[in-house]
């Protein structure tokens, strides 16, 4: 982990110029990674446990190692999934290989070669390639797991590509997160947090918001703090001093924001900030605030993975339940309350792999994280650093008859 903080300048310099993030988002990200390196490597992940112990038998149970782990990553933030796929593989005995996203492999690439002198040959091994790379680990029966992030289309097929190899799978797929303000919510810390975990890393987050529900009496009250806030963002180069958000990362996502923001306007959604990409060249996008949207309109019901942020009014708490959970994603929710008591009530009832309240998307490699419904089963870090990456083994032990 240390290597990363001390080629931390040279790392933050490929990130920005291949993902777009600017460059104190980059630091952090690479600085979560070292971090998160440095954590996983210190656990101790042996495991013993007496099931019996008779005078008939000794029953006792390890964890051992699944093999070689295969590691498919995003290009939302390629170092950061990258580390925590090949760490949690490599404290628990297994070797990894780990495939970048073919639009973001510098900066793992940069990484691999930085750890190798590390690792015997063949225990870690960054592949960079398209589409086809990933088809093949999942179907080669010399690799025992698949740890993918991605979307929900891509998750699907991996599993059925799995199947005649019965692969142990852990699938950290899309998401569409409700965010659930409650009529007692601070206005300003509410819609400063529905602004930060909805257009962070310019919306290209698994875990962002990606709807907000806000109570009628409230509401207009939110989106003109919401409005504001969007548009006062800076938006631009990575590199230029204060911006806040960078460019989405590829032309095909830049292509998917527009439609459904088109879409949603010609359904008669009202734009209070942003609506339309920057002039000039790159694939600088806005923040965007809409309302007057409901379900039904693909900018609720689709993961738009981009910087706009749908914001709908609500009468009744058991309406807004219904409404946040009518989805096929249950990857994170949140829940914005100055009554923590209710808040957790509130959660408890809300379909989703983590729920927040009065924060979003914060995660740490001692606290496991994963989705249910269609964003992936399984789940990565924390006690599942030793579950996800193990195999069960069962001893039985006769002891000698007296």
């Amino acid at each position: 982990s240390d290597t990363i903080k001390e080629n931390l300048d040279d790392l933050v310099e490929v990130l920005v110029k291949e993902q777009g993030k600017p460059v104190p988002h980059a630091r952090g990200e690479l600085l979560f990674v070292r971090n998160s390196m440095k954590h996983l490597s210190s656990q101790a992940w042996e495991y013993k446990k007496v099931l019996v112990d008779s005078p008939r038998e000794l029953v006792m149970e390890t964890r051992v190692p699944i093999g070689v782990i295969g590691g498919i990553v995003p290009w939302n933030f390629p170092p950061l999934m990258a580390a925590w796929k090949f760490s949690e593989a490599l404290v628990t005995g297994n070797s990894c290989i780990i495939k970048p996203s073919p639009y973001t492999p510098l900066t793992t690439l940069a990484m691999g070669e930085l750890m190798a002198e590390f690792f015997p040959e063949g225990v870690l091994n960054i592949l960079s390639g398209g589409d086809d790379l990933g088809k093949w680990m999942v179907e080669h029966q010399g690799i025992q797991k698949i740890s993918f992030t991605g979307s929900t289309k891509a998750g699907k097929a991996i599993q059925v590509a799995a199947s005649p190899t019965l692969k142990r799978l852990t699938l950290e797929l899309g998401g569409n997160d409700p965010a659930v303000v409650l009529d007692d919510a601070d206005v300003k810390r509410a819609a400063k947090g529905l602004f930060n975990f909805s257009m962070s890393n310019t919306g290209q987050v698994c875990i962002a918001i990606k709807r907000a529900y806000v109570a009628e009496t409230i509401f207009d009250e939110v989106t003109e703090e919401l409005a504001k806030l969007a548009k006062a963002a800076k938006v631009g180069d990575g590199f230029d001093e204060g911006v806040q958000f960078g460019p989405i990362n590829n032309p095909l996502q830049f292509e998917k924001i527009k439609e459904l923001v088109e879409d949603a306007k010609k359904a008669g959604a009202v734009v209070l900030a942003g609506g339309s990409p920057l002039e000039g060249e790159g694939y600088f996008y806005p923040p965007t605030i809409l309302t007057n949207v409901a379900e039904g309109t693909r900018i609720v019901d689709e993961e738009q993975f981009g910087p706009v942020l749908p914001v709908m009014p609500y009468s009744t708490l058991d309406e807004v339940i219904e409404r946040a959970n009518n989805s096929e994603y249950g990857l994170g929710a949140s829940v914005w309350s100055s009554n923590l008591d209710r808040a957790q009530e509130v959660a408890s009832r809300l379909e989703a792999g983590t729920v927040w309240i009065n924060n979003h998307s914060e995660l740490s490699p001692d606290v496991p994280f994963g989705g249910c419904k269609e964003s992936g089963f399984g789940k990565q870090l924390g006690s599942y650093t030793l579950e996800g990456n193990t195999e069960a083994k069962i001893m039985r032990v006769a002891k000698p008859k007296n």
